[in-house]
């Protein structure tokens, strides 16, 4: 360990150096290390890929499911990062995370600037994590992978201790934890962050949101995870807050995720975009709209209880948006019932500055309406309406019969 932090200086008092204390089995350890030592690598080809970078991330989501909800404090399930990946598409630039965990963010965009035959060196890369062990995890990540990075001299509160004060970002990518009330916000009153409004000291959602506003250069961009109820919650003024982004025109897209994705959590989440301006001339004029995606029906359960987006799924949502923002050879946009709509400002004040996907989407047109001529769809639905009132009567009957053997006459219902 100590030979590895000689040659690698940002690794420097970070890796583990306990393996001689007494209560660790030598002979077991030299057991494993024999083990390890047997594996190959395969042929030459396998040998110039990502090997052992894979083979942590493995470890990492491994270990995060065994943990449960404590190991979403280090791990973003990777499908739902490589949709963020894809959603903002981080070329080249700045790309920063707030509470970047393990590094999952920065690992995805770089394998998202290679797959699409971009330079490693036109990312630049900042991030802060405030848990001392899972800093050190990130640390190993990206020094595995060769990634440079800048994620702080140590691990820090990003509320409390910024560590990249003058940082402005092209691209912001994050998953923060969610729903925390013990986030020091009543220290933090007066805090020029806190622009469209002050977060409530017990919930620390809109503090993270305006914490990255803030943080974006004037054409970013940026892509997170929050807490369903941030779109629709009206306490202790976040949907004073959430209506002042909404009329700053911040808000790009919305997307309302399935449940079991996430091991913190199985209840489903949903994605933030924001975007710091809407007519920077890369993408068409799109002020005033805001496009809503209905996810909540995609992915598939890879065990009892964890659902993955398939690459198929991570597809579809984000070439609806790229075709939306008007990119080129991304296809022409048009709203799908039941997945996707393009709202405007108006719209959305209309339903109370709730951003809730379902509310705008609408239902999916089902597929005996598509060619089924009118006369012929009514008589089908009256003849299921009349079978359901004829099994209505009779199952009146029948509790009526079951009241009477009771002493009940049947008066007494409403």
């Amino acid at each position: 360990m100590t030979s590895i932090e000689k040659d690698n200086p940002t690794l420097k008092g970070v890796l583990p150096k306990d393996y001689g204390r007494a209560s660790l089995d030598k002979q077991r350890l030299g057991e494993l290390i024999d083990l390890v030592g047997t594996i190959g690598l395969g042929d030459a080809e396998s040998r110039s890929q990502d090997v052992l970078g894979r083979v942590y991330e493995y470890f990492l989501g491994k270990f995060a499911n065994a943990e449960g909800k404590g190991g979403g404090e280090f791990y973003t399930p990777q499908s739902v990062v490589k949709l963020l990946v894809e959603m903002i598409e981080p070329y080249k630039g700045r790309i920063y995370d707030p509470c970047c965990g393990s590094g999952g963010m920065f690992v995805q965009s770089e394998k998202f600037v290679l797959a699409h035959g971009g330079r490693i060196g036109d990312l630049s890369i900042y991030g802060q994590e405030s848990n001392n062990t899972t800093w050190r995890l990130c640390k190993m990540n990206l020094a595995i992978r060769g990634i440079d990075s800048n994620i702080g001299p140590h691990n820090a509160d990003t509320f409390h201790n910024d560590l990249h004060k003058d940082l402005k970002a092209d691209f912001i990518l994050a998953n923060p934890p969610f729903n925390i009330s013990d986030w020091g916000g009543d220290r933090l009153r007066e805090d020029a962050r806190w622009k469209y409004g002050i977060p409530p000291v017990g919930n620390a959602n809109y503090g993270w949101v305006q914490h990255m506003v803030y943080k974006l250069a004037p054409s970013g961009i940026a892509g997170f995870v929050l807490a369903n109820g941030s779109m629709s919650s009206n306490q202790s003024g976040e949907g004073e807050i959430r209506r002042q982004l909404i009329e700053a025109d911040l808000v790009d897209c919305m997307i309302a995720l399935p449940g079991q994705l996430f091991y913190t959590t199985q209840i489903p989440v949903c994605l933030w975009f924001l975007a710091r301006n809407k007519k920077n001339g890369k993408f068409r004029d799109r002020r005033g709209e805001t496009l809503f995606i209905d996810a909540r029906k995609l992915g598939a359960l890879v065990d009892r209880t964890h659902r993955e987006l398939s690459e198929e799924d991570i597809s579809r949502i984000a070439q609806t948006y790229h075709a939306w923002r008007g990119e080129k050879g991304a296809g022409k946009y048009a709203d799908i019932a039941g997945f996707s709509k393009s709202a405007t400002r108006e719209e959305i004040e209309s339903h109370g500055h709730v951003l809730t996907p379902g509310r705008y989407v609408g239902a999916a047109e089902t597929e005996d309406d598509d060619d089924m001529p009118f006369d012929q769809r009514m008589e089908q639905l009256t003849a299921t309406l009349k079978s359901q009132f004829a099994e209505s009567a009779k199952l009146e009957k029948k509790i009526l019969k079951n009241l009477a053997s009771l002493g009940f006459t049947g008066k007494e219902l409403p």
